[in-house]
């Protein structure tokens, strides 16, 4: 008989379902490097229709797609973008906006909820009259939902205010949108008017949505232009592309409407957590798919043997630091598997506390 397996590693481990995988084996193609893919111009019309954006670009990954965004506004080597000192974009993607586009990252300090105080972004920009020294400021990113922060959601009067603060200073401002679509679903605001201050956003289709791959960016035509040709020169300009992109208008059409469940899940998932002796969550900070738990001093357990154990049970998670783990939620996770993953937990921390008293 087959172990049970429950992967809460992250929401881009999920599977194609059966419609994704019959859409990409009978998708319409041609060459999308000339432009002329079908699927791919369908998928773009749509989420460009979605983000409330004039255009849209498919990339392979939501790494490529910041890059990409980032280097279009920021065309002069030697530019400044402000972002958090928790962004995804400063902290997992490689530094590529330094090592591939020369352009100088400064932080601002990610607060608990992923937002950066407006006084503290203001202060980031650098004063243009001393120019001879500093680097130019053309750009802010934010995140939303934000990942470091457990999956929290950006305000829309929060992005407004910071898209307000960009304009007085004549800079761009992109949006890392990678779980934008759980942002909308647990804020309750439609996606373009999330991303409405934004000069460009990205969102990734193989996360909470369960594509196999890829991300879109969208911005006006002339952003999106431009970006076309900077994936070209990333190796990001694919072909017959429109495979890909019929799993993702599958995704669209069929999972936006389960995220509502998978945040459901992970506050049930999280309750759970607290429930059991010597472990913590911060019930505030679940407001989408993501969960982290930490576990408490004088536990005596540590992350990587707890995750081993799990995994003996089926049950795969990611350490997320010391006494951290992360657990993430997809649509491929049922109410069932958050039981048993609960089960697995207080079993595993049980065994932990007897073997220690036995000590």
């Amino acid at each position: 008989m087959a172990m049970r397996r429950v992967d809460l590693r992250s929401d881009t481990v999920t599977k194609p379902t059966e419609t994704m995988r019959a859409a990409m084996a009978s998708a319409e193609v041609d060459d999308d490097v000339l432009g002329y893919d079908p699927t791919a111009a369908r998928l773009e019309m749509e989420m460009a229709r979605i983000m409330g954006k004039e255009a849209a670009l498919f990339v392979p990954s939501g790494t490529m797609a910041n890059l990409i965004c980032i280097l279009t506004h920021c065309q002069i080597r030697g530019s400044e973008v402000i972002l958090g000192d928790y962004s995804h974009i400063h902290i997992y993607e490689n530094g590529g906006i330094s090592t591939i586009g020369g352009v100088h990252p400064r932080t601002v300090k990610n607060n608990e909820d992923g937002t950066m105080d407006l006084d503290l972004i203001e202060a980031a920009i650098r004063d243009p009259a001393f120019e001879i020294c500093f680097p130019t400021t053309r750009l802010i990113c934010l995140e939303n939902s934000h990942a470091h922060s457990g999956g929290r959601c950006l305000s829309v009067e929060y992005t407004d205010k910071v898209g307000k603060l960009a304009k007085k200073h004549g800079l761009k401002l992109h949006i890392d949108g990678a779980r934008i679509f759980n942002a909308s679903v647990a804020l309750g605001v439609p996606v373009h008017r999330l991303v409405q201050a934004a000069d460009s956003v990205t969102a990734c289709l193989s996360k909470g949505l369960g594509a196999p791959v890829g991300t879109v960016i969208a911005g006006s035509r002339s952003f999106i232009a431009k970006a076309k040709i900077l994936r070209k020169t990333l190796g990001g300009g694919m072909r017959q592309v429109g495979i890909l992109c019929a799993a993702a208008i599958v995704a669209l059409e069929e999972n936006v409407s389960k995220l509502e469940g998978d945040h459901q899940k992970a506050k049930i998932l999280a309750e759970g957590l607290n429930k059991i002796e010597g472990l913590k969550v911060d019930m505030a900070s679940v407001e989408t798919n993501i969960v982290y738990f930490d576990i408490l001093q004088g536990s005596n357990i540590s992350e990587t043997h707890l995750c081993k154990v799990l995994e003996a049970h089926g049950v795969l998670t990611l350490p997320e630091g010391p006494f951290k783990l992360r657990l993430v939620i997809h649509h491929q996770i049922s109410e069932s598997d958050v039981h048993y993953t609960l089960s697995c937990i207080q079993k595993a921390v049980t065994g932990f506390v007897d073997e220690n008293h036995g000590n």
